[in-house]
């Protein structure tokens, strides 16, 4: 999400010209047709065109770890997509065996389609994303005075909601969330993060000297478009472009603390959590098709192009070393910015190396969609 040498975070949209962020807010499948089948023995769906294809045309096919897949697979499984009945009761049976084996028994079951966009100008794009891990505290205590909110009992009743600012500054609004705090935060950096992912992870300071980590999922928001503030600080000069990256803003915060507030508040939205368990640490949060997703194979997609619960071939580079990334994955997730027929999210995972590499991704994109067969 950054050029290569400027360490600028597209997930905080800083750079001109470089894609919306892709704000991790779950939205359900649209109701729309399944795939048509065009004059030319494609399938249309949405808008995308589904092009048959060989495996052969697959760039890396029998290099990928396929079998690496699986887990995501089965997860997938869990609510499969329209014709995926039959394939899903068979992989329940169990992995076919080593990387060779899953190819062949993907092969045997699903049939490739190059996916196109209907608009000839618009570029496949992959981006990245990840999961946060915070340090929070239960009560507002010392260093934790910012705090992450469960929905408003009366969000629904007023459309849109409160902005950022007036959360932070009018007593009506104050009193509106009073009661709703999840836990409570050091930096308001790490809440915007937190709000721009759509959840996270949060490393509790002990009460009984036993620490524990939950995890902090979407529940909703104000109703108010997201605002870069990365680009707000580019705009006002404070700022190049090659400096927007996320320790560039942190350090202009530590510099600038007078003039935090001001800059959070240019961007209105607020996005409301709930609390949920985390009983396996190596169990990622679950996307929008509902069900858990897994670092390296689960991606999001634009499920009017691509249906949840999809097998796809991802033809791409990693960030900066420009190394091929080839590989199968599974379409269980999407986002507000993640639009358009060759557009993938990639799910890194969580952790520091996944917070780097997320941060780091924007690369062009080739995509395939593996269909079952018959």
């Amino acid at each position: 999400m950054m050029r290569a040498l400027c360490v600028a975070l597209i997930i905080l949209g800083v750079l001109p010209g470089c894609s919306s962020p892709p704000v991790r807010e779950p939205a359900p499948e649209p109701s729309i047709p399944a795939a048509l089948p065009a004059t030319d023995g494609a399938l249309l769906r949405g808008g995308a065109r589904w092009v048959p294809a060989r495996w052969v045309d697959l760039p890396g096919w029998d290099a990928d770890r396929t079998a690496e897949l699986w887990p995501a697979l089965l997860r997938g499984c869990e609510r499969p997509a329209a014709a995926w009945g039959a394939v899903c009761a068979e992989a329940r049976l169990g992995a076919p065996g080593d990387d060779a084996a899953v190819r062949e028994w993907l092969q045997a079951r699903l049939q490739p389609y190059r996916v196109e966009s209907l608009d000839p100008s618009a570029p496949g794009l992959i981006t990245g994303y990840f999961e946060p891990l915070i340090e929070a505290s239960r009560a507002p205590l010392g260093r934790f005075r910012v705090p992450l909110l469960a929905p408003p009992v009366d969000l629904a009743s007023r459309k849109p909601y409160w902005t950022r600012q007036q959360i932070d500054t009018l007593p009506a609004a104050q009193a509106s969330v009073r009661g709703r705090e999840l836990a409570w935060l050091a930096d308001p950096l790490d809440a915007l993060i937190l709000q721009i992912q759509g959840s996270g992870r949060l490393q509790l300071t002990p009460t009984d000297g036993t620490p524990s980590v939950v995890r902090m999922a979407y529940a909703g928001h104000n109703d108010h478009p997201y605002k870069s503030v990365g680009r707000w600080l580019i705009e006002q000069g404070e700022l190049r472009a090659d400096q927007a990256s996320w320790p560039g803003i942190k350090a202009w915060a530590l510099l600038n603390p007078h003039r935090v507030d001001e800059m959070l508040w240019t961007n209105p939205r607020v996005v409301f959590f709930r609390e949920e368990p985390l009983p396996d640490p190596n169990v990622g949060p679950r996307g929008a098709q509902g069900v858990p997703l897994t670092p390296g194979r689960s991606v999001a997609i634009d499920p009017t192009s691509i249906p949840y619960g999809s097998a796809l071939w991802l033809d791409t580079t990693e960030p900066l070393s420009n190394t091929p990334l080839r590989r199968v994955v599974m379409a269980q997730d999407t986002g507000s910015a993640i639009t358009g027929a060759v557009r993938v999210d990639y799910f890194w995972g969580w952790g520091d190396t996944a917070e780097q590499q997320a941060g780091r991704m924007k690369q062009p994109l080739r995509l395939w969609v593996l269909v079952p067969r018959g």
